[in-house]
């Protein structure tokens, strides 16, 4: 084994369940990975960064140098597609209709669903006659996104991360039904539901395509993000996940890995999905991330010990409650432990299981992240 691997080769034995010179570590690396401006800004000056320029700023705005600095492994592309709708319009500083009909308002700093399209739907025509967007990606935009992929796959430096073009069917039902009415209906009116999960697979289907013929050649994975557990326990039981879900979730993945062969799929969800993982990973799933450990059988042990060699584990770096308020001595020894435990023979990439927020000092960011720079 060399001294030191490239980022390419660290990823790929972690992909193998093999050690590497140290675990892979993802600090920014996808918009579900990374760090809110201000504690980016933070952490900047603590090293002794002078202000980020734009020639500074990489994808999404990340600063490239914090990047360097922290050895991230990872480099992403893309973004949520915007499509031709009759929805999408600003109505204030502070409150926004998207593509899909959903209104957001700015609440307490954070953008807040308020408003739900289909929250009224009785009948599966009724889903059908909704004004749905048109699943035209411009061309313009996916010219950008291959031209990012070609220059990040021809300098070789680092793996090569898609960020999903459209969102999952479960999120996209939670926030156009709103989710009372959405868990409601999978119970009582599973008919309409599949309705809309057709339709929502109809757009997807044709997005998915336009978009990975423009960057399928230079990725090594994508991601994707649709929440299915809570604080406590997934939204749905196994036998609910398999009849209502799961049949359009494995179909976006076998179509991904059909139109980019040897691509890898990482699921980004939310909360406790202990109960309904091995549901998931049946699906098509590589990599599962967040890994929120503050979650009810969430425990990296536990997690390692049952799926520990189908799936790779990225991120569980407790970013809810642990980072903002431990000490960086705490932040050093429990880094230790998740490297020890979740990266026993591979199989791990260090992350933060969820974006970093401003309440998180940036030496507890400098504590983890030179812990795994050591190897």
């Amino acid at each position: 084994m060399p001294k030191t691997m490239t980022s390419r080769e660290r990823f790929r034995l972690a992909m193998a369940h093999r050690r590497a010179d140290r675990v892979p570590l993802d600090l920014g690396g996808t918009s579900l990975t990374g760090m809110r401006p201000a504690a980016q800004q933070r952490l900047a000056e603590l090293l002794g960064f002078g202000p980020a320029t734009e020639a500074d700023k990489g994808h999404k705005g990340f600063d490239e140098r914090l990047l360097r600095w922290a050895g991230t492994d990872f480099r992403g592309l893309g973004q949520l597609v915007h499509l031709p709708n009759v929805h999408a319009r600003t109505i204030s500083a502070t409150a926004f209709v998207n593509d899909w009909g959903c209104r957001h308002e700015l609440i307490d700093g954070e953008w807040q669903l308020t408003g739900c399209p289909l929250a009224q739907v009785k009948t599966i025509a009724d889903v059908r006659n909704f004004p749905w967007p048109q699943p035209r990606v411009d061309e313009a935009e996916l010219r950008r996104y291959a031209q990012q992929a070609q220059r990040l796959k021809a300098a070789g430096e680092f793996v090569v991360v898609a960020e999903h073009p459209i969102c999952g069917v479960m999120e996209m039902g939670c926030w156009m039904f709103g989710y009372n009415r959405y868990l409601e209906a999978i119970a009582l009116e599973p008919e309409i539901i599949d309705a809309f999960s057709e339709k929502i697979w109809q757009i997807q289907e044709q997005v998915i395509t336009q978009y990975y013929a423009a960057v399928g050649p230079y990725i090594d994975l994508t991601i994707n993000g649709d929440d299915f557990g809570t604080q406590t326990g997934p939204f749905l039981s196994g036998e609910m996940f398999d009849a209502r879900i799961a049949p359009w979730f494995k179909a976006r993945i076998d179509l991904i890995k059909k139109l980019v062969p040897g691509c890898l799929f990482w699921h980004h969800t939310c909360g406790s999905v202990f109960g309904i993982l091995d549901n998931i990973l049946r699906c098509g799933v590589d990599i599962l991330n967040p890994i929120q450990t503050s979650a009810h059988q969430m425990e990296p042990a536990l997690l390692k010990q049952t799926f520990g060699e189908r799936v790779v584990f990225w991120g569980a770096m407790d970013v809810q409650q642990f980072l903002p308020k431990a000490t960086p001595a705490q932040v050093r020894k429990h880094a230790r432990w998740l490297i020890d435990t979740l990266g026993q023979d591979g199989g791990y990439v260090m992350a933060g299981a969820h974006e970093i927020l401003d309440d998180v000092p940036a030496e507890n960011v400098v504590a983890w992240v030179e812990v795994d720079k050591r190897g």
